[in-house]
């Protein structure tokens, strides 16, 4: 029985808290426990109780922008000094094997291995390109402290193997996987009820955190002009923001008010039900204006047989192939996006023959059991 401790940035229900969710509900039981510490309370928490995992909430910090000023960086540092150690004493107390940081946000994991002498994984989410100086930094701390790190993506091994402080031994690729007995097709006639959208009507949809990469004023700059041209069509956004991120939201609302097809965009914040959305969809899009490591959203939709529309950057040229089950294009421009998601909405054949080589993709090399299977030998094999 190997006890794992995994340490992670917040207890939402996004990409990354799905991922982590997924695995520890997979692992076999009997050869792993799991212990996770979250820094606040959320629906992750019991989720993760209900799948088994001893779950605690301790206030530890999260590299975030807010530190990143001389007041902020004596914050972090204090909070970070005391709560370590506290997570440390959990560790002893639990004969905790080994330790999975999950995100490159989350630091604690370094004192454990300094204090402990634990393994230490680091599992990276995310494409950090700027501020440089903390991509430098997270990338020096997790060469000198990981005995492995794991990228979810070709694109985030190849980003970070470019740091002078990484080996490239000490990188692995296991990529994620969703689970086709939650995200799978089925009708969505009583969801676009629920909505009050039309049986017949066209809808261009987006799932995403609202924040600074995901690109949801891209996305409206994109089908604005398609909604001017066809009535029947509809954007469907959906998502939330961080904590103290509201404002994000607040402009958000103010940019869709001021559209001039303000009547056919359609805006929700969290909803736990995705699978649902992507039914809903006759074409998904997720315009990532910064490299997106592995868009878990990109594999849900896939998983329910939908086409999908992107920019051409990070982990998504792993996932869909361009004229096959999407259409990638040039990053950060919404003229391009708009005209691949107008010959998806001007041709059904299309979206449908996409839809159908999106969804044996997401089964053939992102399945869940792969995923789950690859964690497992793993850890298995992390001496």
């Amino acid at each position: 029985m190997k006890r794992i401790l995994y340490l992670h940035a917040g207890a939402e229900m996004y990409g990354a808290d799905k991922v982590l969710l997924e695995l520890i509900k997979g692992l076999d039981s009997k050869e792993f426990e799991a212990h996770v510490i979250l820094p606040n309370d959320g629906v992750l928490v019991e989720a993760l109780r209900q799948v088994g995992a001893k779950v605690s909430v301790l206030d530890y910090p999260i590299l975030r922008r807010k530190y990143f000023n001389p007041k902020g960086i004596a914050d972090y540092i204090r909070s970070y000094n005391f709560y370590a150690k506290q997570i440390a004493l959990y560790a002893r107390e639990h004969s905790i094997d080994m330790v999975h940081n999950n995100t490159a946000a989350v630091l604690e994991g370094i004192y454990l291995k300094r204090k402990l002498k634990l393994p230490l994984i680091w599992h990276v989410h995310e494409i950090i390109v700027k501020p440089k100086a903390i991509s430098d930094f997270i990338n020096m701390l997790m060469g000198r402290y990981a005995d492995k790190i794991v990228t979810v993506s070709q694109a985030v091994a190849n980003h970070i193997k470019q740091s002078p402080f990484i080996k490239d031994s000490q990188v692995e690729v296991i990529y994620n996987g969703v689970d086709n007995a939650v995200y799978y097709p089925m009708d969505a006639s009583s969801i676009r009820e629920k909505f009050d959208i039309a049986q017949d009507a066209l809808v261009i949809g987006m799932i995403g955190r609202v924040n600074a990469i995901k690109g949801q004023n891209d996305f409206i700059e994109a089908v604005e002009p398609l909604l001017e041209k066809n009535e029947q069509a509809v954007a469907f956004l959906a998502g939330g923001v961080f904590p103290g991120e509201e404002w994000r939201l607040d402009e958000l609302d103010k940019r869709i008010a001021s559209s001039s097809v303000v009547s056919q965009i359609h805006r929700i914040d969290y909803y736990d039900k995705t699978s649902e959305l992507y039914n809903m969809f006759d074409i998904f899009v997720l315009p990532s204006i910064k490299p997106d490591s592995l868009p878990t959203v990109v594999l849900e939709a896939m998983a329910c047989s939908k086409p999908v529309v992107g920019y051409n950057n990070g982990g998504i040229a792993e996932m869909v192939v361009d004229d096959k089950s999407g259409c990638l294009v040039k990053p950060n421009s919404p003229q391009e996006l708009s005209n691949a998601i107008s010959l998806l909405l001007d041709s059904s054949e299309k979206r449908e023959k996409f839809g159908r080589v999106g969804y044996q993709r997401q089964k053939e090399l992102f399945s869940l059991e792969s995923y789950i299977k690859n964690f497992s030998e793993f850890y298995d094999n992390l001496q």
